[in-house]
């Protein structure tokens, strides 16, 4: 399972600290944090769409419908809300000390 979780973590990331931070904002709705706690509970449920024991398809099944379900929160945000939150991923990025730019 946390293979699993590593991969989907590095191909969702970026959107997942988008929506840390938009989890953050004071003006956030309900509706996203319900989301985003749906979210988790799929990833960490034994219960899915497609069972994992099934060769690739039960991988394959959470590293599509994770990434759509963070899209799809995303844009439903209100415009303020997403660009608060746009602005303090990118500067969390410039600030990590794994940034190969920083300096």
């Amino acid at each position: 399972m946390w293979k699993r979780l590593s991969v989907l973590w590095l191909a969702v990331r970026g959107d997942a600290k988008r929506l840390w931070y938009a989890l953050g904002h004071p003006e956030a709705p309900v509706w996203l944090k319900a989301g985003a706690a749906a979210i988790v509970l799929y990833l960490l449920s034994p219960i899915d769409l497609v069972p994992d024991m099934i060769p690739i398809l039960g991988v394959v099944d959470d590293l599509v419908i994770v990434p759509m379900a963070l899209r799809w929160l995303l844009s439903r945000l209100p415009t303020h809300v997403r660009e608060h939150a746009d602005a303090r991923a990118s500067g969390a990025r410039a600030q990590s000390p794994w940034n190969p730019l920083r300096r």
